[in-house]
């Protein structure tokens, strides 16, 4: 198994909201920016996409805000790819505040957000799903590691 590398990200001012720490929708864009490189790692990049006119759409997604998160905070958001299908694949994203720009979450840090997403290999032209091809299916196969424990939980009944 090859982890994927860190994400790293400061919180902008912009990204603060009434409550005086950053809005949920910030945190799905720096998820989103997370999924992106994950994209790039596994052969899913620009240049596949303007050659095949395949992407990857995410299709589900479970977000867990677990802490505030101030303006200016350093952050570090850990990816796993935890494993595919044909044409599905399943990953998730740790988010961190970390002790400056660029470093490693620390080995008994606890996570800010985290979340789990499903994705579907997209054949845009034919508007459906489609099959991954063999190579980006290799490179998921390196990158597979198991679940953290709290990935495959819903929302649970009021």
């Amino acid at each position: 198994m090859t982890p994927l590398p860190l994400l790293h990200r400061t919180v902008r001012a912009e990204w603060i909201d009434y409550n005086g720490h950053m809005s949920e929708a910030f945190y799905v864009l720096v998820f989103g920016h997370a999924t992106d490189a994950l994209m790039i790692e596994t052969g899913l990049h620009s240049g596949y996409r303007e050659s095949t006119g395949c992407s990857l759409y995410t299709v589900e997604s479970h977000l867990r805000y677990l802490r505030d998160v101030p303006e200016g905070a350093a952050l570090a958001v850990r990816s796993r790819f935890l494993g595919a299908a044909a044409k599905k694949a399943r990953f998730t994203h740790e988010m961190y505040v970390v002790a400056a720009p660029g470093a490693e979450p620390a080995e008994d840090a606890e996570p800010v957000a985290t979340t789990e997403l499903l994705a579907v290999h997209v054949d845009q032209k034919a508007g459906r799903a489609a099959p991954f091809p063999d190579e980006v299916r290799e490179r998921f196969d390196e990158l597979a590691e198991p679940a953290p424990e709290w990935a495959g939980r819903s929302i649970a009944a009021v």
